[in-house]
C-alpha cells in the first residue's frame, strides 16, 4: 500500500526529505541507510482509523486483534457511525470491549453523525486544528490525534513527544542516560523540520530492526 507521506509528498519531495534529514543529523542518516525505503501503510477511512485507535488503546497486539476481529464480524464490513450507534451495548461487550471503550466508540460515532466532527474537513485544517477537533471526542487524546495526522492524513511534520516508542528510540539513537522529556525531544528534532513525521517513522523502525520491538 502506498505511503501517506508519498501522497503528501511526491517521490521527488520525499527524496528531498531524506536528503534533508541525512544532512542535518548524522545519527539519523545511519538509521535511514539501515532501514531503507520509507513505507508507511495509509489508513484511508478517517472514521475507521479513529475507531481502531480506540479499540487498540492499552491492549497487547494479539488481544486487540481478537477483539477487533469479533467487532468487525458483527457487521458486513466496517460499520458506519449510525450503525455503531444502533448496536446493542451487550453485543459490543460480547466482543470483549470494555464499557469505557464502548462509551468512547459511541461518542465518536455520535460526533460524526450529528456533524460536531466533520471528518471530510480535517484534511483542509492545520495540524493544531485537527488535534483541537479530535480531542473533543471521549477517548481521543493528543497522541491518538497525532497518529491520525501521520497515518491517515499523511502530515509530514508531526513529532509525537508523548509516544513511548519514539522516546525509547531517541534514547537509544542519541545515547541518552534516560528517556528524553518533550523539551529534549523538540531540541533533537529541530534539524528534522519540516519532515519530523518521516524522522519519527525511521526511529520507530530502528527499534523494530535493532531491538525487536513493535
Amino acid at each position: 500500500m502506498e505511503s501517506p507521506l508519498l501522497r503528501a509528498l511526491s517521490r521527488k519531495e520525499l527524496d528531498k526529505a531524506l536528503a534533508h534529514l541525512s544532512i542535518g543529523d548524522a545519527r539519523l542518516e545511519k538509521i535511514i541507510q539501515s532501514v531503507g525505503a520509507c513505507k508507511i501503510k495509509r489508513r484511508r477511512d478517517p472514521f475507521q482509523s479513529l475507531a481502531e485507535a480506540i479499540i487498540y488503546q492499552q491492549l497487547a497486539g494479539s488481544a486487540a486483534d481478537a477483539i477487533y476481529g469479533r467487532f468487525v464480524k458483527i457487521y458486513s464490513g466496517f460499520p458506519e457511525p449510525k450503525q455503531l450507534l444502533a448496536t446493542n451495548t451487550a453485543k459490543l461487550r460480547a466482543c470483549g470491549l470494555s464499557a469505557r471503550k464502548i462509551e468512547y466508540l459511541k461518542d465518536l460515532a455520535s460526533h460524526v453523525s450529528d456533524g460536531r466532527l466533520e471528518l471530510k474537513l480535517l484534511s483542509s485544517m492545520s495540524d493544531d486544528q485537527v488535534v483541537e477537533q479530535l480531542v473533543q471526542v471521549k477517548g481521543i487524546g493528543r497522541w491518538t490525534a497525532e497518529m491520525f495526522l501521520i497515518f491517515c492524513l499523511g502530515r509530514p511534520d508531526v513529532l509525537p513527544v508523548g509516544d513511548l516508542g519514539l522516546r525509547k528510540a531517541m534514547q537509544q539513537a542519541y545515547s541518552l542516560a534516560e528517556l528524553p522529556l518533550p523539551a529534549v525531544m523538540q531540541n533533537i528534532a529541530l534539524p528534522w523540520r519540516p519532515y519530523r513525521s518521516v524522522a519519527t517513522w525511521y526511529l520507530w523502525k530502528s527499534l523494530e530492526k535493532f531491538k525487536g520491538i513493535g
